[in-house]
């Protein structure tokens, strides 16, 4: 029987992991840069919002420099990228080799209990909020705030030139757009997504861990692969819903996997399974509408000549 604490439990998950997937939609679908950063800021969040909380700092404040942070680790891998001119793939796996030992430098340990630190969700039950909906209500607002700000974003002229250097990079550089710029400002802005969400996440299990970032970079593009094939985006806010929504229906089925009684350490077993059902999708449905048309063709040939053979007799 699966109780509705569960199904709130993966709910919640998906809204927090969200603001990665957006960060991971700006790279890999806008940019069109393959940043596997995400796997250094996604626990660089957390170990910065960690390690300032237990220091004594506010959680709102302390969440608030994890971004900041995000975006410098970002643009550094972009610097590695268009200054250096190391390829993409191995500037991001630079930057996150790196990050693993700022972390621990940053953490002093490998692990940071929160269960009796103050978080930004107890900040909120402080306020009178119930700790049952806390986390739904901050999570949320959070996923759609930061979608709304990115949808107005894209839709101004930087982000017009941002979304300009993804799809066609030659074009907009004869244009007169520093496209370098455009690449540190845009990976710098997907990791401070994902280092905000890595400090939420921390507060919200109660620990910060130096290998939660493992596999964030695919968790976050199957949401992202996965949103695409259920809405086939037509615009950026659907886009981005669709991120949004992806990272949902992601930790579902996770969930589902884990109530089938699937072990924990299957869990990538079960991403590279959706991811590769998500990437097929829309090939196997042109294959089947292929046959479809094929075999419909096939049968008017066959009518046709059933009616020509019957015209001769006649």
């Amino acid at each position: 029987m699966i109780s509705l604490g569960a199904l709130g439990g993966a709910l919640e998950q998906g809204l927090v992991y969200a603001v990665m997937a957006l960060g991971v939609y700006l790279t890999f679908r806008v940019l069109n840069f393959p940043d596997l950063t995400v796997d250094g800021s996604f626990p660089l969040g957390a170990a910065v919002a960690a390690k300032l909380i237990c220091s004594g700092v506010d959680p709102v404040l302390a969440t608030a420099v994890a971004p900041v942070l995000g975006f410098v680790a970002g643009a550094t891998t972009g610097v590695l990228n268009t200054k250096l001119k190391i390829s993409g793939l191995l500037a991001g796996i630079l930057t996150m080799t790196a990050l693993y030992s700022v972390n621990l430098r940053v953490m002093g340990r490998a692990n940071i209990p929160l269960l009796r630190s103050p978080t930004i969700l107890t900040t909120l039950r402080g306020l009178g909020i119930p700790g049952s909906i806390a986390a739904l209500l901050l999570f949320l607002s959070c996923a759609v705030a930061i979608k709304l700000v990115l949808d107005a974003f894209l839709r101004t002229e930087f982000g017009l030139a941002l979304r300009a250097t993804g799809d066609n990079e030659v074009m907009i550089r004869s244009l007169g757009v520093n496209t370098d710029s455009m690449k540190i400002v845009g990976l710098g802005l997907s990791n401070a997504l994902v280092a905000l969400s890595g400090a939420m996440v921390a507060q919200y299990q109660g620990f910060a861990d130096i290998g939660m970032g493992i596999g964030m970079v695919v968790a976050g593009l199957a949401s992202v692969i996965i949103g695409g094939a259920i809405f086939a985006p037509t615009s950026i806010g659907l886009a981005t819903f669709g991120a949004v929504a992806g990272s949902v229906v992601y930790r579902f089925a996770v969930f589902f996997a884990l109530r089938l009684g699937f072990a924990p350490t299957d869990l990538k077993i079960v991403t590279a399974a959706l991811v590769v059902i998500a990437l097929s999708g829309p090939a196997i449905r042109r294959a089947s509408l292929g046959m479809e048309r094929r075999r419909a063709a096939g049968h008017g040939k066959a009518e046709a000549s059933s009616e020509n053979v019957l015209a001769r007799n006649h």
